[in-house]
């Protein structure tokens, strides 16, 4: 699904509606670029604009596309200051789009994915913008969640085997395909990950896909960047909050081209180093990254069950484009980067 019909966009404005927000005039609909498993669209009207996140109709893996807790995350945490889209309505049942689906208002900023979007940045904009990321991120892990009435959103303790447990089980659906070298990878970083597996000095609030093109990010003056929402939290849950500091890193690895299908800003040499970007967040506030070794190597697992869960769509003939054919070749090297972490 890349268009919405006028059907279903007249279902979607209903939903609004009984939510509290009414659209003015017809609503139209159009799909935003960049998404890599929910589908993300941008609303309009006569005079506001909203963003649409839902899964794709085929191809979809269990656990994954979670919009429902996208949204419920932010809802959350729109009673604090760490910075998110306002959450508009959610829909989670398939009776208008073929799927669950969740709106949130639009918010005006700069996105930095690209390398030519990256380039548009100086070095002082973009320490500047760093700077902001990690604080934003320390705010997030500093958050009581059950203050916010996030006390069922996660269990607080095992996190990081509880993790282990989910992406080995997701290794199992989407892994199926690749061959058996790579599946002997696959094994022996879990096998590996279970006898070392992190310990859990604290908890908090996870994104769980953070880095700075899931931000918004606004020009204040000619002398400051801010984060104006941080966005994608279908993966959020409570856990270790050192395992997002992980993801971030883990995320640098220039692997991660592959996955976007295109040289992504994320994974330029203009942005800090593994230890560089680890250092800023302890020195923002974070919590200690105690084990982080361990964590980082979670992480490589992670991240290597979600580009094989991508070449699963694809295969599926549920998405395609950039990314999608060769988010597979970089399985085995998020594999190995885990291994060597170990």
């Amino acid at each position: 699904m890349t268009e919405l019909t006028r059907r279903e966009l007249d279902g979607v404005t209903e939903v609004m509606t009984a939510a509290g927000t009414t659209p003015r005039g017809d609503l139209r609909g159009r799909l935003l670029t960049g998404g890599r498993s929910n589908l993300t669209f941008r609303l309009d009207d006569d005079a506001d604009a909203w963003v649409m996140r839902t899964p794709p109709r085929a191809g979809r893996t269990p656990s994954a596309h979670d919009v429902a807790r996208e949204f419920r995350a932010i809802k959350a945490l729109g009673r604090t200051d760490v910075p998110v889209p306002p959450a508009v309505a959610l829909h989670e049942d398939d009776d208008v789009l073929g799927a669950p689906f969740a709106i949130s208002g639009f918010v005006e900023g700069h996105t930095v994915q690209t390398q030519e979007q990256l380039d548009a940045l100086d070095d002082t904009r973009l320490s500047m913008a760093i700077e902001a990321l990690n604080a934003t991120l320390a705010a997030l892990h500093a958050v009581d969640h059950v203050a916010i009435g996030l006390e069922r959103f996660g269990r607080p303790d095992a996190y990081a085997e509880r993790q282990l447990r989910r992406w080995r089980g997701q290794w199992d659906i989407v892994g199926a395909s690749f061959p058996d070298e790579v599946a002997t990878l696959a094994t022996a970083l879990a096998t590996r990950l279970t006898d070392r597996l992190p310990t859990q000095a604290a908890t908090g609030i996870v994104h769980g896909d953070y880095r700075l093109d899931n931000t918004l990010i606004q020009f204040v003056g000619k002398d400051d960047v801010a984060v104006a929402a941080v966005v994608d939290w279908e993966l959020s849950t409570i856990g270790d909050p050192v395992a997002d500091v992980a993801n971030m890193c883990v995320y640098r690895d220039p692997a991660f081209d592959l996955v976007i299908g295109t040289p992504c800003a994320w994974t330029s040499d203009r942005l800090p180093s593994v230890e560089d970007l680890a250092a800023s967040y302890e020195k923002a506030g974070g919590v200690a990254l105690r084990d982080f070794d361990e964590h980082l190597a979670l992480a490589y697992f992670k991240l290597a069950v979600i580009a094989a869960g991508i070449d699963h769509r694809q295969r599926a003939g549920a998405a395609h484009g950039p990314g999608f054919d060769t988010a597979g070749q970089a399985v085995p090297l998020f594999l190995e980067g885990g291994l060597a972490r170990l």
